[in-house]
């Protein structure tokens, strides 16, 4: 399962916010969906990336016991996400978190996966189940070990399973404490938008960025990808024309700070 295209990453995928390398959050935590959640209900969506530290970590919005653990809070959900809206894939999820309830959990995924390589080395391992298939400890730890070689010890690699498994659960690709069985996620136009917007980041283009692993991950295929981008289209969320394997999209809508940056303007 790949997230860029077979030439590698786009020159400008870190600069959108991609983070790259052998570590990951996933190490450590899940994607916490809960505590991005509540965050992001209780700072102001203009806020800057001091503004969500002080939040996390002098309001103690998110009820952490110690100010070490508020500190720690506030680095892991800034290497998930970034929290700083000159960061394109956090502006762009902060933008579309405010106009989908229902896709949050995608949203969160799709934008954990860009910026931990520890959980998107482990997505064609939940992808791939059938639906009501058991997800095997065994293959899901092969499959990441696979991906990272021997970056990771043992110890390593096991709490990166355990973390990325809840991670899956979170999203709901995944189902049960014990027993995790494969379910399949609903995707919104918000979603599309978004898997769209960090597909073209990563370097597809056309109609390849509707069959990349960007939205296998949100369970569309071809077809259902296309549909929800002129959903999408028809929210305003983002230009797009489809004719047969012609594909023109401007996203300038979806992120207007990028297209001002990009002429000039201030």
């Amino acid at each position: 399962m790949h997230f860029f295209p077979g030439t590698g990453p786009a020159a400008e995928a870190a600069g959108v916010g991609f983070r790259f390398g052998a570590k990951g959050t996933h190490t450590s935590r899940t994607m916490m969906f809960d505590e991005l959640e509540q965050l992001l209900t209780v700072v102001a969506s203009s806020a800057k990336r001091d503004d969500y530290a002080i939040a996390i970590i002098e309001a103690n919005c998110l009820s952490k016991p110690t100010t070490s653990t508020r500190r720690l809070t506030n680095q892991r959900l800034g290497e998930l996400y970034g929290l700083d809206p000159a960061i394109p894939v956090f502006r762009v999820l902060r933008r579309l978190w405010d106009v989908d309830l229902v896709g949050r959990r995608l949203l969160a995924l799709l934008a954990s996966i860009a910026r931990d390589p520890l959980l998107a080395a482990t997505a064609g391992a939940v992808t791939d189940l059938p639906v009501d298939a058991e997800l095997q400890r065994a293959t899901f730890r092969t499959v990441l070990q696979e991906k990272t070689g021997n970056r990771l010890n043992d110890s390593t690699l096991d709490k990166v399973c355990r973390n990325a498994a809840s991670t899956w659960n979170q999203s709901g690709h995944l189902e049960g404490r014990t027993f995790k069985k494969r379910r399949i996620v609903q995707a919104t136009p918000a979603a599309a938008a978004f898997a769209i917007f960090v597909a073209h980041a990563a370097g597809f283009r056309g109609a390849e960025i509707f069959s990349s692993a960007w939205f296998k991950v949100i369970d569309c295929d071809l077809s259902r990808a296309r549909q929800l981008a002129l959903d999408s289209k028809r929210l305003g969320l983002l230009d797009l024309r489809l004719a047969g394997d012609v594909v023109e999209l401007n996203l300038a809508r979806l992120d207007p700070p990028s297209e001002r940056l990009r002429h000039g303007a201030h």
